[in-house]
């Protein structure tokens, strides 16, 4: 399971998601879908624009956790 630590990022940097939307340039809609894992996919690019506005790495974003059974 991929597990998204998008909201632990964005208290770090002191920054609301409506921020974050802002300056990656996509709905706080579809950021919430993305922070809450119910988004099948992410788009390279919009990755790459968040990781350039929460100056940080894809792995501080996205963790491999494996599923326990």
């Amino acid at each position: 399971m991929i597990e998204v630590t998008l909201n632990f990022m964005l208290l770090k940097r002191k920054m609301s998601s409506k921020e974050l939307a802002e300056k990656v340039g996509i709905t706080l809609a579809n950021l919430s879908i993305l922070k809450t894992r119910k988004a099948h996919g992410v788009r390279f690019d919009t990755l790459s624009k968040i990781c350039e506005v929460l100056d940080c790495q894809p792995g501080d974003l996205l963790v491999y956790k494996k599923d326990e059974e």
